[in-house]
Parts: C-alpha cells; sequence; structure tokens
C-alpha cells in the first residue's frame, strides 16, 4: 500500500495537524477542509497541502490572502487538484511566491527573480532554519544530512533537543521522510510528550503504511498510557507487517499475560525465543513459559 491509497477522517487530520477550532475553521474557508455535511476522506496529498496552509496561515498570510493565491495557483498547474501539496511554496515579506527550478514565480506564473544554483540551496537552508512553510528546492543530500545528525544525537539524552531540531528540519525538507517522522515521535515519546509522539507515529504510518517501527512504536505509547486494547492492536499491527519482529513479540506476550490471556501469550512468548534466544529478556521469556508467578517484571 502506498501513501496515494492511504485515507484519513477529519478527526484524524485535526488530530494530527494539532489544529484549534479557530484554524479548522480557516481551513475549511478556504475550501480545503470539507463542510461538515460533506464527510468525505481526505488523501496524503490532502494531508500535505493542510500542512501547508496551515504554515501559511502561522505564518501571517489571511484567509483572503490565501485564497487569492490558491485561485491563480489552480489556473497555473490546472492538472493539479492539490497545488499546495505539489509546489514548493514560501512566503517573503508577507506574500506568497513559488519555486520552480532557479526562479521565485509569483502565483500569477510571474517570475519575479532568478536564482543561481548557489544561492537557491542557501535559500532552501535559511529558509528551513527560519521554520517556513516549505524549503525552497533543497540541496542534494540535505534531508539525509539532518537525518544522519539527528541519529546521531537521539542516543544521547542531553542531546535529544538538538535531534528533535534535526528530525524537524528533515521533515521540513523532505514531508514524506516516514524515518524521520518516527524518530521524532520516539524522542517526543521519550520526553513525556505523548500527544505529540502520536501525531508523529501516526504521520511515519501516513507516509508509509508498511512501518512496523512505527506501529510498535503506537502500540508501546498506547501500553505506557495504560490503554492495553489499543496497545494489542498496533502490536499485532507491527507483526502483520514484519512477523519477525521480536520486540514486538516480547511486549505483547506481556501485555497479553497482564490481561490474562495466557495461552496467546505462550505463543508470543515461545516465538521470542526463537528470534531472540541469547538476548538478557529471553530469561524473562523462559520464566514466564515455565510458569512461577514471580517471574513477572
Amino acid at each position: 500500500m502506498t501513501t496515494s491509497g492511504w485515507v484519513f477522517t477529519e478527526r484524524d487530520v485535526v488530530r494530527l495537524l494539532a489544529l484549534t477550532p479557530r484554524r479548522a475553521e480557516q481551513l475549511r474557508r478556504l475550501g480545503l477542509l470539507h463542510a461538515p455535511d460533506h464527510p468525505e476522506p481526505y488523501r496524503f496529498r490532502d494531508l500535505v497541502g493542510l500542512r501547508v496552509a496551515k504554515g501559511l496561515l502561522e505564518a501571517g498570510l489571511t484567509v483572503r490572502q490565501i485564497r487569492k493565491a490558491l485561485d491563480r495557483l489552480r489556473r497555473l498547474v490546472p492538472e493539479s487538484d492539490a497545488p499546495l501539496a505539489e509546489l514548493r511554496v514560501t512566503v517573503r515579506n508577507g506574500e506568497l511566491f513559488i519555486e520552480r527550478d532557479t526562479q521565485l514565480v509569483e502565483p500569477s506564473g510571474q517570475v519575479v527573480m532568478e536564482f543561481s544554483p548557489k544561492g537557491l540551496a542557501e535559500e532552501a537552508r535559511d529558509t528551513a532554519r527560519r521554520g517556513l512553510v516549505r524549503p525552497l528546492v533543497p540541496p542534494e543530500g540535505e534531508a539525509e544530512r539532518w537525518f544522519e545528525l539527528g541519529s546521531l544525537w537521539d542516543a544521547d539524552p542531553a542531546q535529544w533537543e538538538r535531534a528533535v531540531d534535526a528530525y524537524q528540519r528533515v521533515t521540513t525538507l523532505a514531508p514524506d521522510h516516514a524515518a524521520a517522522w518516527n524518530n521524532l515521535g520516539l524522542l517526543q515519546h521519550r520526553m513525556g510528550r505523548y500527544e505529540e509522539a502520536r501525531r508523529h507515529y501516526e504521520v511515519a504510518l501516513a507516509a508509509d503504511p508498511t512501518s512496523a517501527e512505527a506501529a510498535y512504536n503506537l502500540g508501546s505509547l498506547h501500553d505506557d498510557l495504560g490503554a492495553a486494547g489499543q496497545a494489542v492492536l498496533w502490536y499485532r499491527r507491527a507483526l502483520e507487517t514484519h512477523p519477525d519482529y521480536a520486540d514486538a513479540h516480547f511486549n505483547l506476550a506481556s501485555l497479553l499475560e497482564r490481561r490474562g490471556e495466557r495461552e496467546a501469550a505462550r505463543r508470543h512468548w515461545t516465538r521470542y525465543l526463537e528470534l531472540d534466544a541469547s538476548s538478557r529478556w529471553a530469561d524473562i521469556a523462559r520464566a514466564w513459559l515455565e510458569g512461577p508467578v514471580d517471574a513477572r517484571e
């Protein structure tokens, strides 16, 4: 399944984008959120477009300005039904522009500035640093460079905020970078920011529905919050995608034991031992299979 086949309800959209009632109403006035009496599903590209429009509003543009720009963008690219998701949009001095190759273009199609490739790369980095709506054409490998830095920093709790910033830069440069969304969620999870973690895991799954890691992390999050039923569903979702995911077998077995589903738990303890018999957690799995009550963590 690809992102083109992934759909969301309005409730999903509001949660994923953390929309306030006021922001949701503004997006509805723009025609990007459906009318309440027409609860049609949203595609991934709709979600990206909504995220861009939210960023434009947060950058200070009014609904009227964005609506006017959208009308011009639709005339500029009539073949597109989601121009905000497909065009590289930025804000300069309170005005909306798009980037095409090495040109800064008004929504009407009028070229207002030419860039050299070097200047464009510098603008891309500057846009990402300031947290504007979308990056100007990112230099080759820029998203992966930030991902590598995030991966370096996320192993050290003292560097977690730097890692969060790095992963956020990745998702600005590459909005469908599932691994960055997942890692960002994991950091928020570790720091106790549970609602943000949930949103990031869900966006990771939207970008890559086969991400066993994101499904597993959602299971772990619900487990931590005491939502056992949801945790079981997400652990099983991870195993549907990756049947040999040892940690998912371990956590699911532990959760099933706590719910009193002993036979189901035994299957997952057994499979865990087949996959990871030499880890320090293997002794816990063996103890549970042998049955002593004091084997519990």
